[in-house]
């Protein structure tokens, strides 16, 4: 078996894996003779338990218990080693022994394996070597009282990994499977055990991972998340990704989803039979089991399933069939090629928008004299105490070092990392291990479970050893610092800095195959202002480094130790700290990603003083020679106010007003004396929310804009969302007393926003309009259907600051490339918004914004305008801003033209590659209702068939909050429903989904009293297919050719659907049938419309509009139930509860217009001409949008081999095509069909 065929396979077609083998062998009632066996009749240790020992002692035994998982329709079982391996099996003195029980499992399941192909020829059974997480951690100490210590080292998992992977090999295996992983730092010793072996075999297994999850937390027992996890194994080519043990099937489901999100890799998942009850043992049933797998399968979560703790060839044997023909899941792609990934506990992703990543510096004992007095002590708890402040003021990254004559460095940096392991405060972050030496870099990277950096190699030493170290960091997992130094030295000047740079960048890509992202240049931050001339330009010459290296080294990162920049000037903080902000502020502006600085650090560039801001920009940048010399003279003389200035300036900002000191404390994140201030300004104003919307605002606006505009960074902006958060606690008390609302201030800007011609949805923009007026913009609403024309004439009436357009369907698309080129031609220069579930930022960056002159911008979230709005309308921001975008949108342009998209196949091979059907043997249900038919639905009928999920989604509330619906009233059930959400902010946001959720409940009541129904209109025609058409023959047997598109990009199994597909052809000389539909609400909502806005209740209109368009779902829900039961009856006995139905647990489909296997919205009109919307009160735009917009309209077909698919891209022979049997030019249809088309 090779790599190559499992991923094929896995790109076919589900695998099953097998069951839980510890359950199994219970089963035999094995006594300590059965373990022992001849061969161990005399060993002095008890056996009893060490299932593994049975490979030598009773491989009967096993081999009975294969085979019956072979039966089961397993496509890979496990070999019965999950303990054997000299970690664990040091508890039976059994070390000796592990190459031979691994030998003799390896043999045994390939024997069984080739047997049982050679039995059943069409079968391709894989062995997977099955190497458990040893009874041992690498990461946390069994002994409480000393964390530091650890039972088990990297080395020793290493060694026990490496013995037992090559038996594996040597016996027959196909893969090798981790499973069962608790602890990341032991799996990551077996992985480089595993491609070591490899690599001295000369022979490549693939590798597939499982780990298993404790608690409802989402984390390893070592405490990482997922994304952690993943991160700290990116390193190696994995096969597979999974979730096994842990929990039942029910439970790991929203782990499973999460882990199918973020990984780039195939998913396996093999739950236990259910949790253990007080007897230990499982309970759950095959039956029950089989109902949680299918959801997996059916949801595309998994690509390998199975079985673990109490699962058994009974339970494995439901799978294949619930398999059979599913869909696997897709693999997420990778992270983008300039996201770096890190991790401690936590993720940390290092990419262009997080503008700045600080890396704390106290925790070195060359550059802190306090840091080495505590090591040198053995003060750990008080080093700790440090770490955990870093990690507190805003530090991202924690640097270590412990490079000290007098310190056995190695111990020390082993010893510190262990601790930080068991502080999960501090450990979340990850870790830059700093050493010149390199024993002490291994040591540290053998102690952490995360993904770190190394800081750092170089070309100092020559290529040899600059490969052989880089090799190594990859092996064991990490990022990596490249210092610019080579065999000459120290790059100083840029041309030397780039050079040195360019060539450690080639060697590392194209002879270690290191990726770009994972590499960290440091061009070398030197000490400027020495009183030396010829170091005057190395502050500039490093910024320009870091715009060159962006630009030509793609990918790669940039760091570097800032401190260096002022060594000169140590002693004189405030004069350091102030160079500090003007060096970052030059050099995050050319691309540097991250450095290593004091991250309580509080001197911002708007900080500086002007005139001396200008003289360090003068030294940094190098702009006169004589600015060294000033500066020094400067320092001199400030040397006294300097010393002393932290302290001083805190004296100095408690003197100045109440409202000065509100503002100061927000911008610089200081708590301390927030009650004091707080009560006092309690007394000035006369409500608490004015001092929120005066001092506390001000303060929030100010950072805002600093952190737009580079001056500010990541962590100084956490800081004061933490103060401001306290500060609004302290308020708490007195705004609910007040109960009363902010006062009008002076609005931040004017917009004007407008679903655009041919378009009538408009909850997306009703959403943005509220979120900007909350954020103090006045919103002039042009509602839907807006003519250019008349968006122009607002535009230049109003004097806005912002357009901002909304579309949901494909022409909206068109319409408003129309607008912005009407803009274009009217001579405006404001910025324009794009939004709506049609768009997206590559469309508005190809065919969007080259229309227009200034910004548009794509906006996916409503939470997202009023921050994007803030940055174009502060003078301050909007260049810095507008200049990413552009430069965003360019890489965007060239992405594209450079991407190789999956090729579109010929028209005509497509439709040989339509779905088969053997129509002689076809025999089409006859509707039992043929024709036209009226329906009233009342609102009492389908409220049970609202999706509350895509609710939730509407009002920004993502989570798992559709199961309210099953809580009614009952007190107690709502406080454990709201308790499964971690306190803090995920459980307020539950309960505000609560709130909501009543609040709906209380508007579908209104309903129900105003007797409101829903419409619908149900027809079910005879229909035959002629080629890539369907031919329905209406009422009053009017012929209506209904042309549908064919997926020209492979499908599934190699096959290119069409519905027509789904249709008998006409030339079988029989007739088959297909159904259409429509529903609206109508104006059956109108009076309670009109009674909450006569009650000025803007919030209630909202929630009645978002519950007009789930109840149009709800309703197209409820009507193809009763079409399948009854109408046409094909599924009379169909019986499915709500849940089912939305998984689409049933035969049949109902496409609507406009959707993904349907997306021409002009076939709309057809459909009007085939049931006639307008005796229900729907009417179609220019467009096909329908009006009113909570409305629904598309077809049913009942062929039990119909399903839902996506067109993802035509070519031009196919809109040739289908534009003649549209009676047609293609060039009528490109508006509608653009997101399909091929260019």
């Amino acid at each position: 078996m090779t790599k190559k065929t499992i991923q094929q396979l896995l790109r076919e077609r589900i695998l099953i894996l097998d069951g839980g083998m510890g359950t199994m062998i219970q089963g035999f009632r094995l006594t300590e003779a059965d373990y022992r066996g001849e061969r161990f009749a005399d060993f002095p240790h008890q056996l009893k338990g060490n299932n593994d020992v049975l490979n030598i002692t009773r491989p009967d035994v096993l081999r009975n218990i294969h085979r019956q998982y072979l039966d089961a329709g397993v496509d890979i079982f496990t070999t019965n080693t999950f303990n054997a391996n000299a970690v664990s099996m040091e508890d039976y003195g059994m070390q000796d022994f592990v190459r031979e029980m691994n030998l003799a499992a390896g043999r045994l399941t390939r024997t069984l394996a080739d047997e049982y192909m050679a039995e059943h020829p069409g079968r391709t059974i894989f062995v997977a070597g099955s190497l458990g997480p040893t009874n041992k951690t690498a990461s946390m100490s069994p002994d409480v009282s000393d964390p530091a210590y650890r039972a088990v080292t990297y080395m020793d998992l290493f060694r026990a990994y490496y013995e037992q992977i090559e038996a594996l090999m040597d016996g027959g295996v196909d893969v090798i499977l981790f499973e069962t992983t608790f602890d990341t730092l032991n799996v990551k010793a077996g992985l480089e055990a595993a491609v070591q072996v490899m690599q001295d075999k000369g022979r490549e297994l693939p590798i597939m991972l499982s780990l298993t999850l404790t608690g409802k937390g989402g984390r390893t027992f070592s405490g990482q998340t997922l994304g952690a996890f993943l991160a700290s194994v990116q390193h190696i080519p994995l096969l597979s990704v999974g979730l096994n043990c842990s929990f039942g099937a029910a439970d790991m489901k929203p782990y499973l989803k999460e882990l199918g999100d973020l990984a780039p890799l195939y998913i396996s998942a093999y739950p236990n039979a259910g949790l253990p009850n007080q007897f230990g043992q499982y309970d759950e049933t095959p039956e029950t089991m089989a109902v949680h797998i299918k959801a997996f399968i059916d949801e595309g979560l998994v690509n390998i399933v199975g079985g673990c703790c109490g699962t058994t060839p009974a339970h494995i044997a439901r799978f294949p069939e619930l398999a059979q023909g599913r869909r696997p899941h897709v693999p997420a792609p990778p992270p983008a090629s300039d996201s770096l990934w890190l991790s401690g506990l936590d993720l940390l992703e290092v990419k262009p928008e997080i503008n700045f990543v600080n890396i704390g510096e106290r925790c070195n004992v060359a550059g802190s004299r306090k840091f080495l007095r505590l090591i040198k002590e053995k003060k750990y708890e008080e080093a700790l105490t440090i770490a955990r402040k870093q990690v507190e003021d805003g530090a991202q990254v924690l640097d270590i070092n412990m490079d000290d004559g007098l310190l056995e460095a190695e111990d020390e940096m082993r010893t510190f990392l262990n601790l930080i392991a068991s502080e999960p405060d501090i450990a979340r972050v990850p870790v830059m291990i700093d050493s010149s030496k390199w024993s002490v870099v291994e040591q540290g990277l053998m102690c952490v479970q995360g993904k770190s950096i190394v800081n750092s190699i170089s070309l100092k030493e020559g290529e040899e050893a600059f490969l052989q170290h880089a090799r190594r960091v990859r092996r064991l997992g990490a990022a990596t610092v490249v210092m610019a130094f080579d065999e000459t030295g120290q790059a100083d000047t840029y041309e030397r800095k780039i050079a040195v740079c360019e060539r450690a960048y080639r060697l590392l890509t194209e002879k270690v195959g290191f990726p770009p992202q994972d590499i960290i240049f440091d061009p070398n931050v030197l000490a400027i202002a020495t009183g030396m001339a010829e170091h005057n330009g190395y502050g500039l010459a490093f910024i320009r480094a870091v715009g060159w290296i962006k630009k030509h080294l793609p990918g790669a990162k940039v760091s570097g130790g800032v401190s260096n920049l002022s060594f000169s000037f140590r002693g004189n903080n405030y004069v350091r700290e102030a160079m500090h902000a003007v060096f970052l502020y030059h050099a995050i502006r050319e691309g540097m990603d991250m450095g290593i600085v004091n991250p309580s650090a509080s001197v911002t560039y708007d900080d500086i003083e002007p005139s001396f801001r200008t003289l360090l920009e003068d030294v940094v940048l190098a702009r006169r020679p004589e600015a060294a010399e000033e500066l020094i003279a400067y320092a001199q003389s400030h040397n006294e106010k300097a010393s002393g200035e932290e302290g001083k300036t805190h004296d100095e900002w408690r003197t100045k007003s109440l409202e000065e000191r509100l503002e100061y404390a927000l911008m610089k994140g200081i708590g301390d004396h927030l009650e004091s201030d707080l009560t006092e300004a309690l007394q000035h104003y006369d409500r608490a929310v004015s001092i929120i919307d005066g001092p506390l605002m001000s303060g929030m606006n100010r950072v805002g804009e600093l952190f737009g505009a580079g001056k500010m960074f990541l962590p100084q902006v956490v800081k004061t969302a933490r103060t401001m958060k306290k500060a609004v606690a302290i308020l708490q008390p007195a705004i609910e007393a007040e109960k009363s609302s902010t006062a009008d201030a002076s609005k931040a800007g004017k917009v004007v926003f407008a679903t655009v011609k041919g378009d009538v949805h408009d909850i997306g923009k009703n959403i943005v309009s509220i979120v900007l007026a909350c954020n103090n913009y006045e919103v002039i609403d042009l509602g839907v259907m807006v003519p250019a024309e008349k968006i122009i004439e607002t535009v230049r009436r109003e004097q806005p600051d912002l357009l901002c357009l909304s579309g949901l369907i494909t022409p909206s698309l068109e319409e408003m490339v129309h607008v912005t080129d009407e803009m274009q031609k009217a001579g405006f220069r404001i910025p324009i918004m794009i939004g709506g579930a049609t768009t997206s930022k590559l469309h508005t960056a190809l065919k969007i914004a080259p229309h227009y002159d200034y910004p548009v911008i794509h906006v996916v979230d409503a939470s997202q305008n009023p921050l994007i709005a803030a940055k174009l309308l502060n003078p301050t921001t909007r260049d810095a801003y507008v200049d990413s975008l552009t430069e965003e949108y360019e890489r965007l342009r060239r992405a594209k033209s450079g991407r190789e998209p999956k090729p579109i196949l010929p028209y005509a091979e497509a439709r040989e590659r339509g779905l088969k059907t053997d129509w002689a043997t076809y025999m089409p249900d006859v509707p039992r209702k043929l024709g036209l038919q009226r329906v009233e639905l009342p609102v009492s009928d389908v409220a049970e068939y609202i999706n509350w999920v895509f609710f939730f989604t509407t009002w920004r509330l993502l989570g798992r909050y559709s199961d309210l619906v099953g809580l009614h009233d009952c007190p107690s059930c709502r406080a454990e429903w709201l308790a499964k959400f971690a306190e803090g902010d995920e459980r307020e946001k539950a309960r505000e989904a609560m709130k909501l959720f009543d609040d709906a409940q209380a508007v579908l009541r209104d309903l129900m009293a105003e007797n409101a129904h829903c419409h619908a209109l149900v027809g079910l025609f005879p229909a035959v297919s002629e080629g890539d058409a369907i031919r329905i023959t209406g009422p009053d047997s009017t012929d209506v050719l209904v042309p549908v598109i064919r997926q020209q990009t492979e499908g599934e199994r190699g096959v290119c659907l069409s519905l027509a597909d789904f249709i008998m052809p006409a030339e079988e000389g029989r007739t088959d049938y297909i159904g259409a539909f429509a529903v609206t609400v109508g104006n059956s909502t109108e009076p309670l419309r009109q009674r909450y806005e006569a009650e000025g209740d803007s919030y209630r209109l909202m929630l009645l509009q978002t519950l007009s368009d789930r109840l149009a779902e709800a309703s197209a829900e409820y009507l193809h139930a009763k079409v399948r039961r009854e109408y046409w009856g094909y599924a009379p006995d169909e019986d499915l509860p709500i849940d089912e139905l939305f998984k689409e647990h049933f035969r049949g489909i109902r496409p609507a217009v406009g959707y993904p296997s349907l997306p021409d919205q002009s076939l709309i009109f057809l459909l009007d001409r085939l049931i006639h919307f307008g005796s229900i009160g729907i009417t179609p735009t220019e467009n096909g949008a329908l009006s009113p917009t909570s409305s629904a309209a598309g077809f049913y077909f009942a062929h039990p081999e119909s399903r839902y698919f996506s067109i993802a891209r035509i070519g031009e022979d196919q809109l040739t095509a289908y534009a003649a049997l549209r009676n047609t030019s293609p060039d009528n249809l490109r508006r509608f069909l653009q997101k399909v088309l091929e260019s």
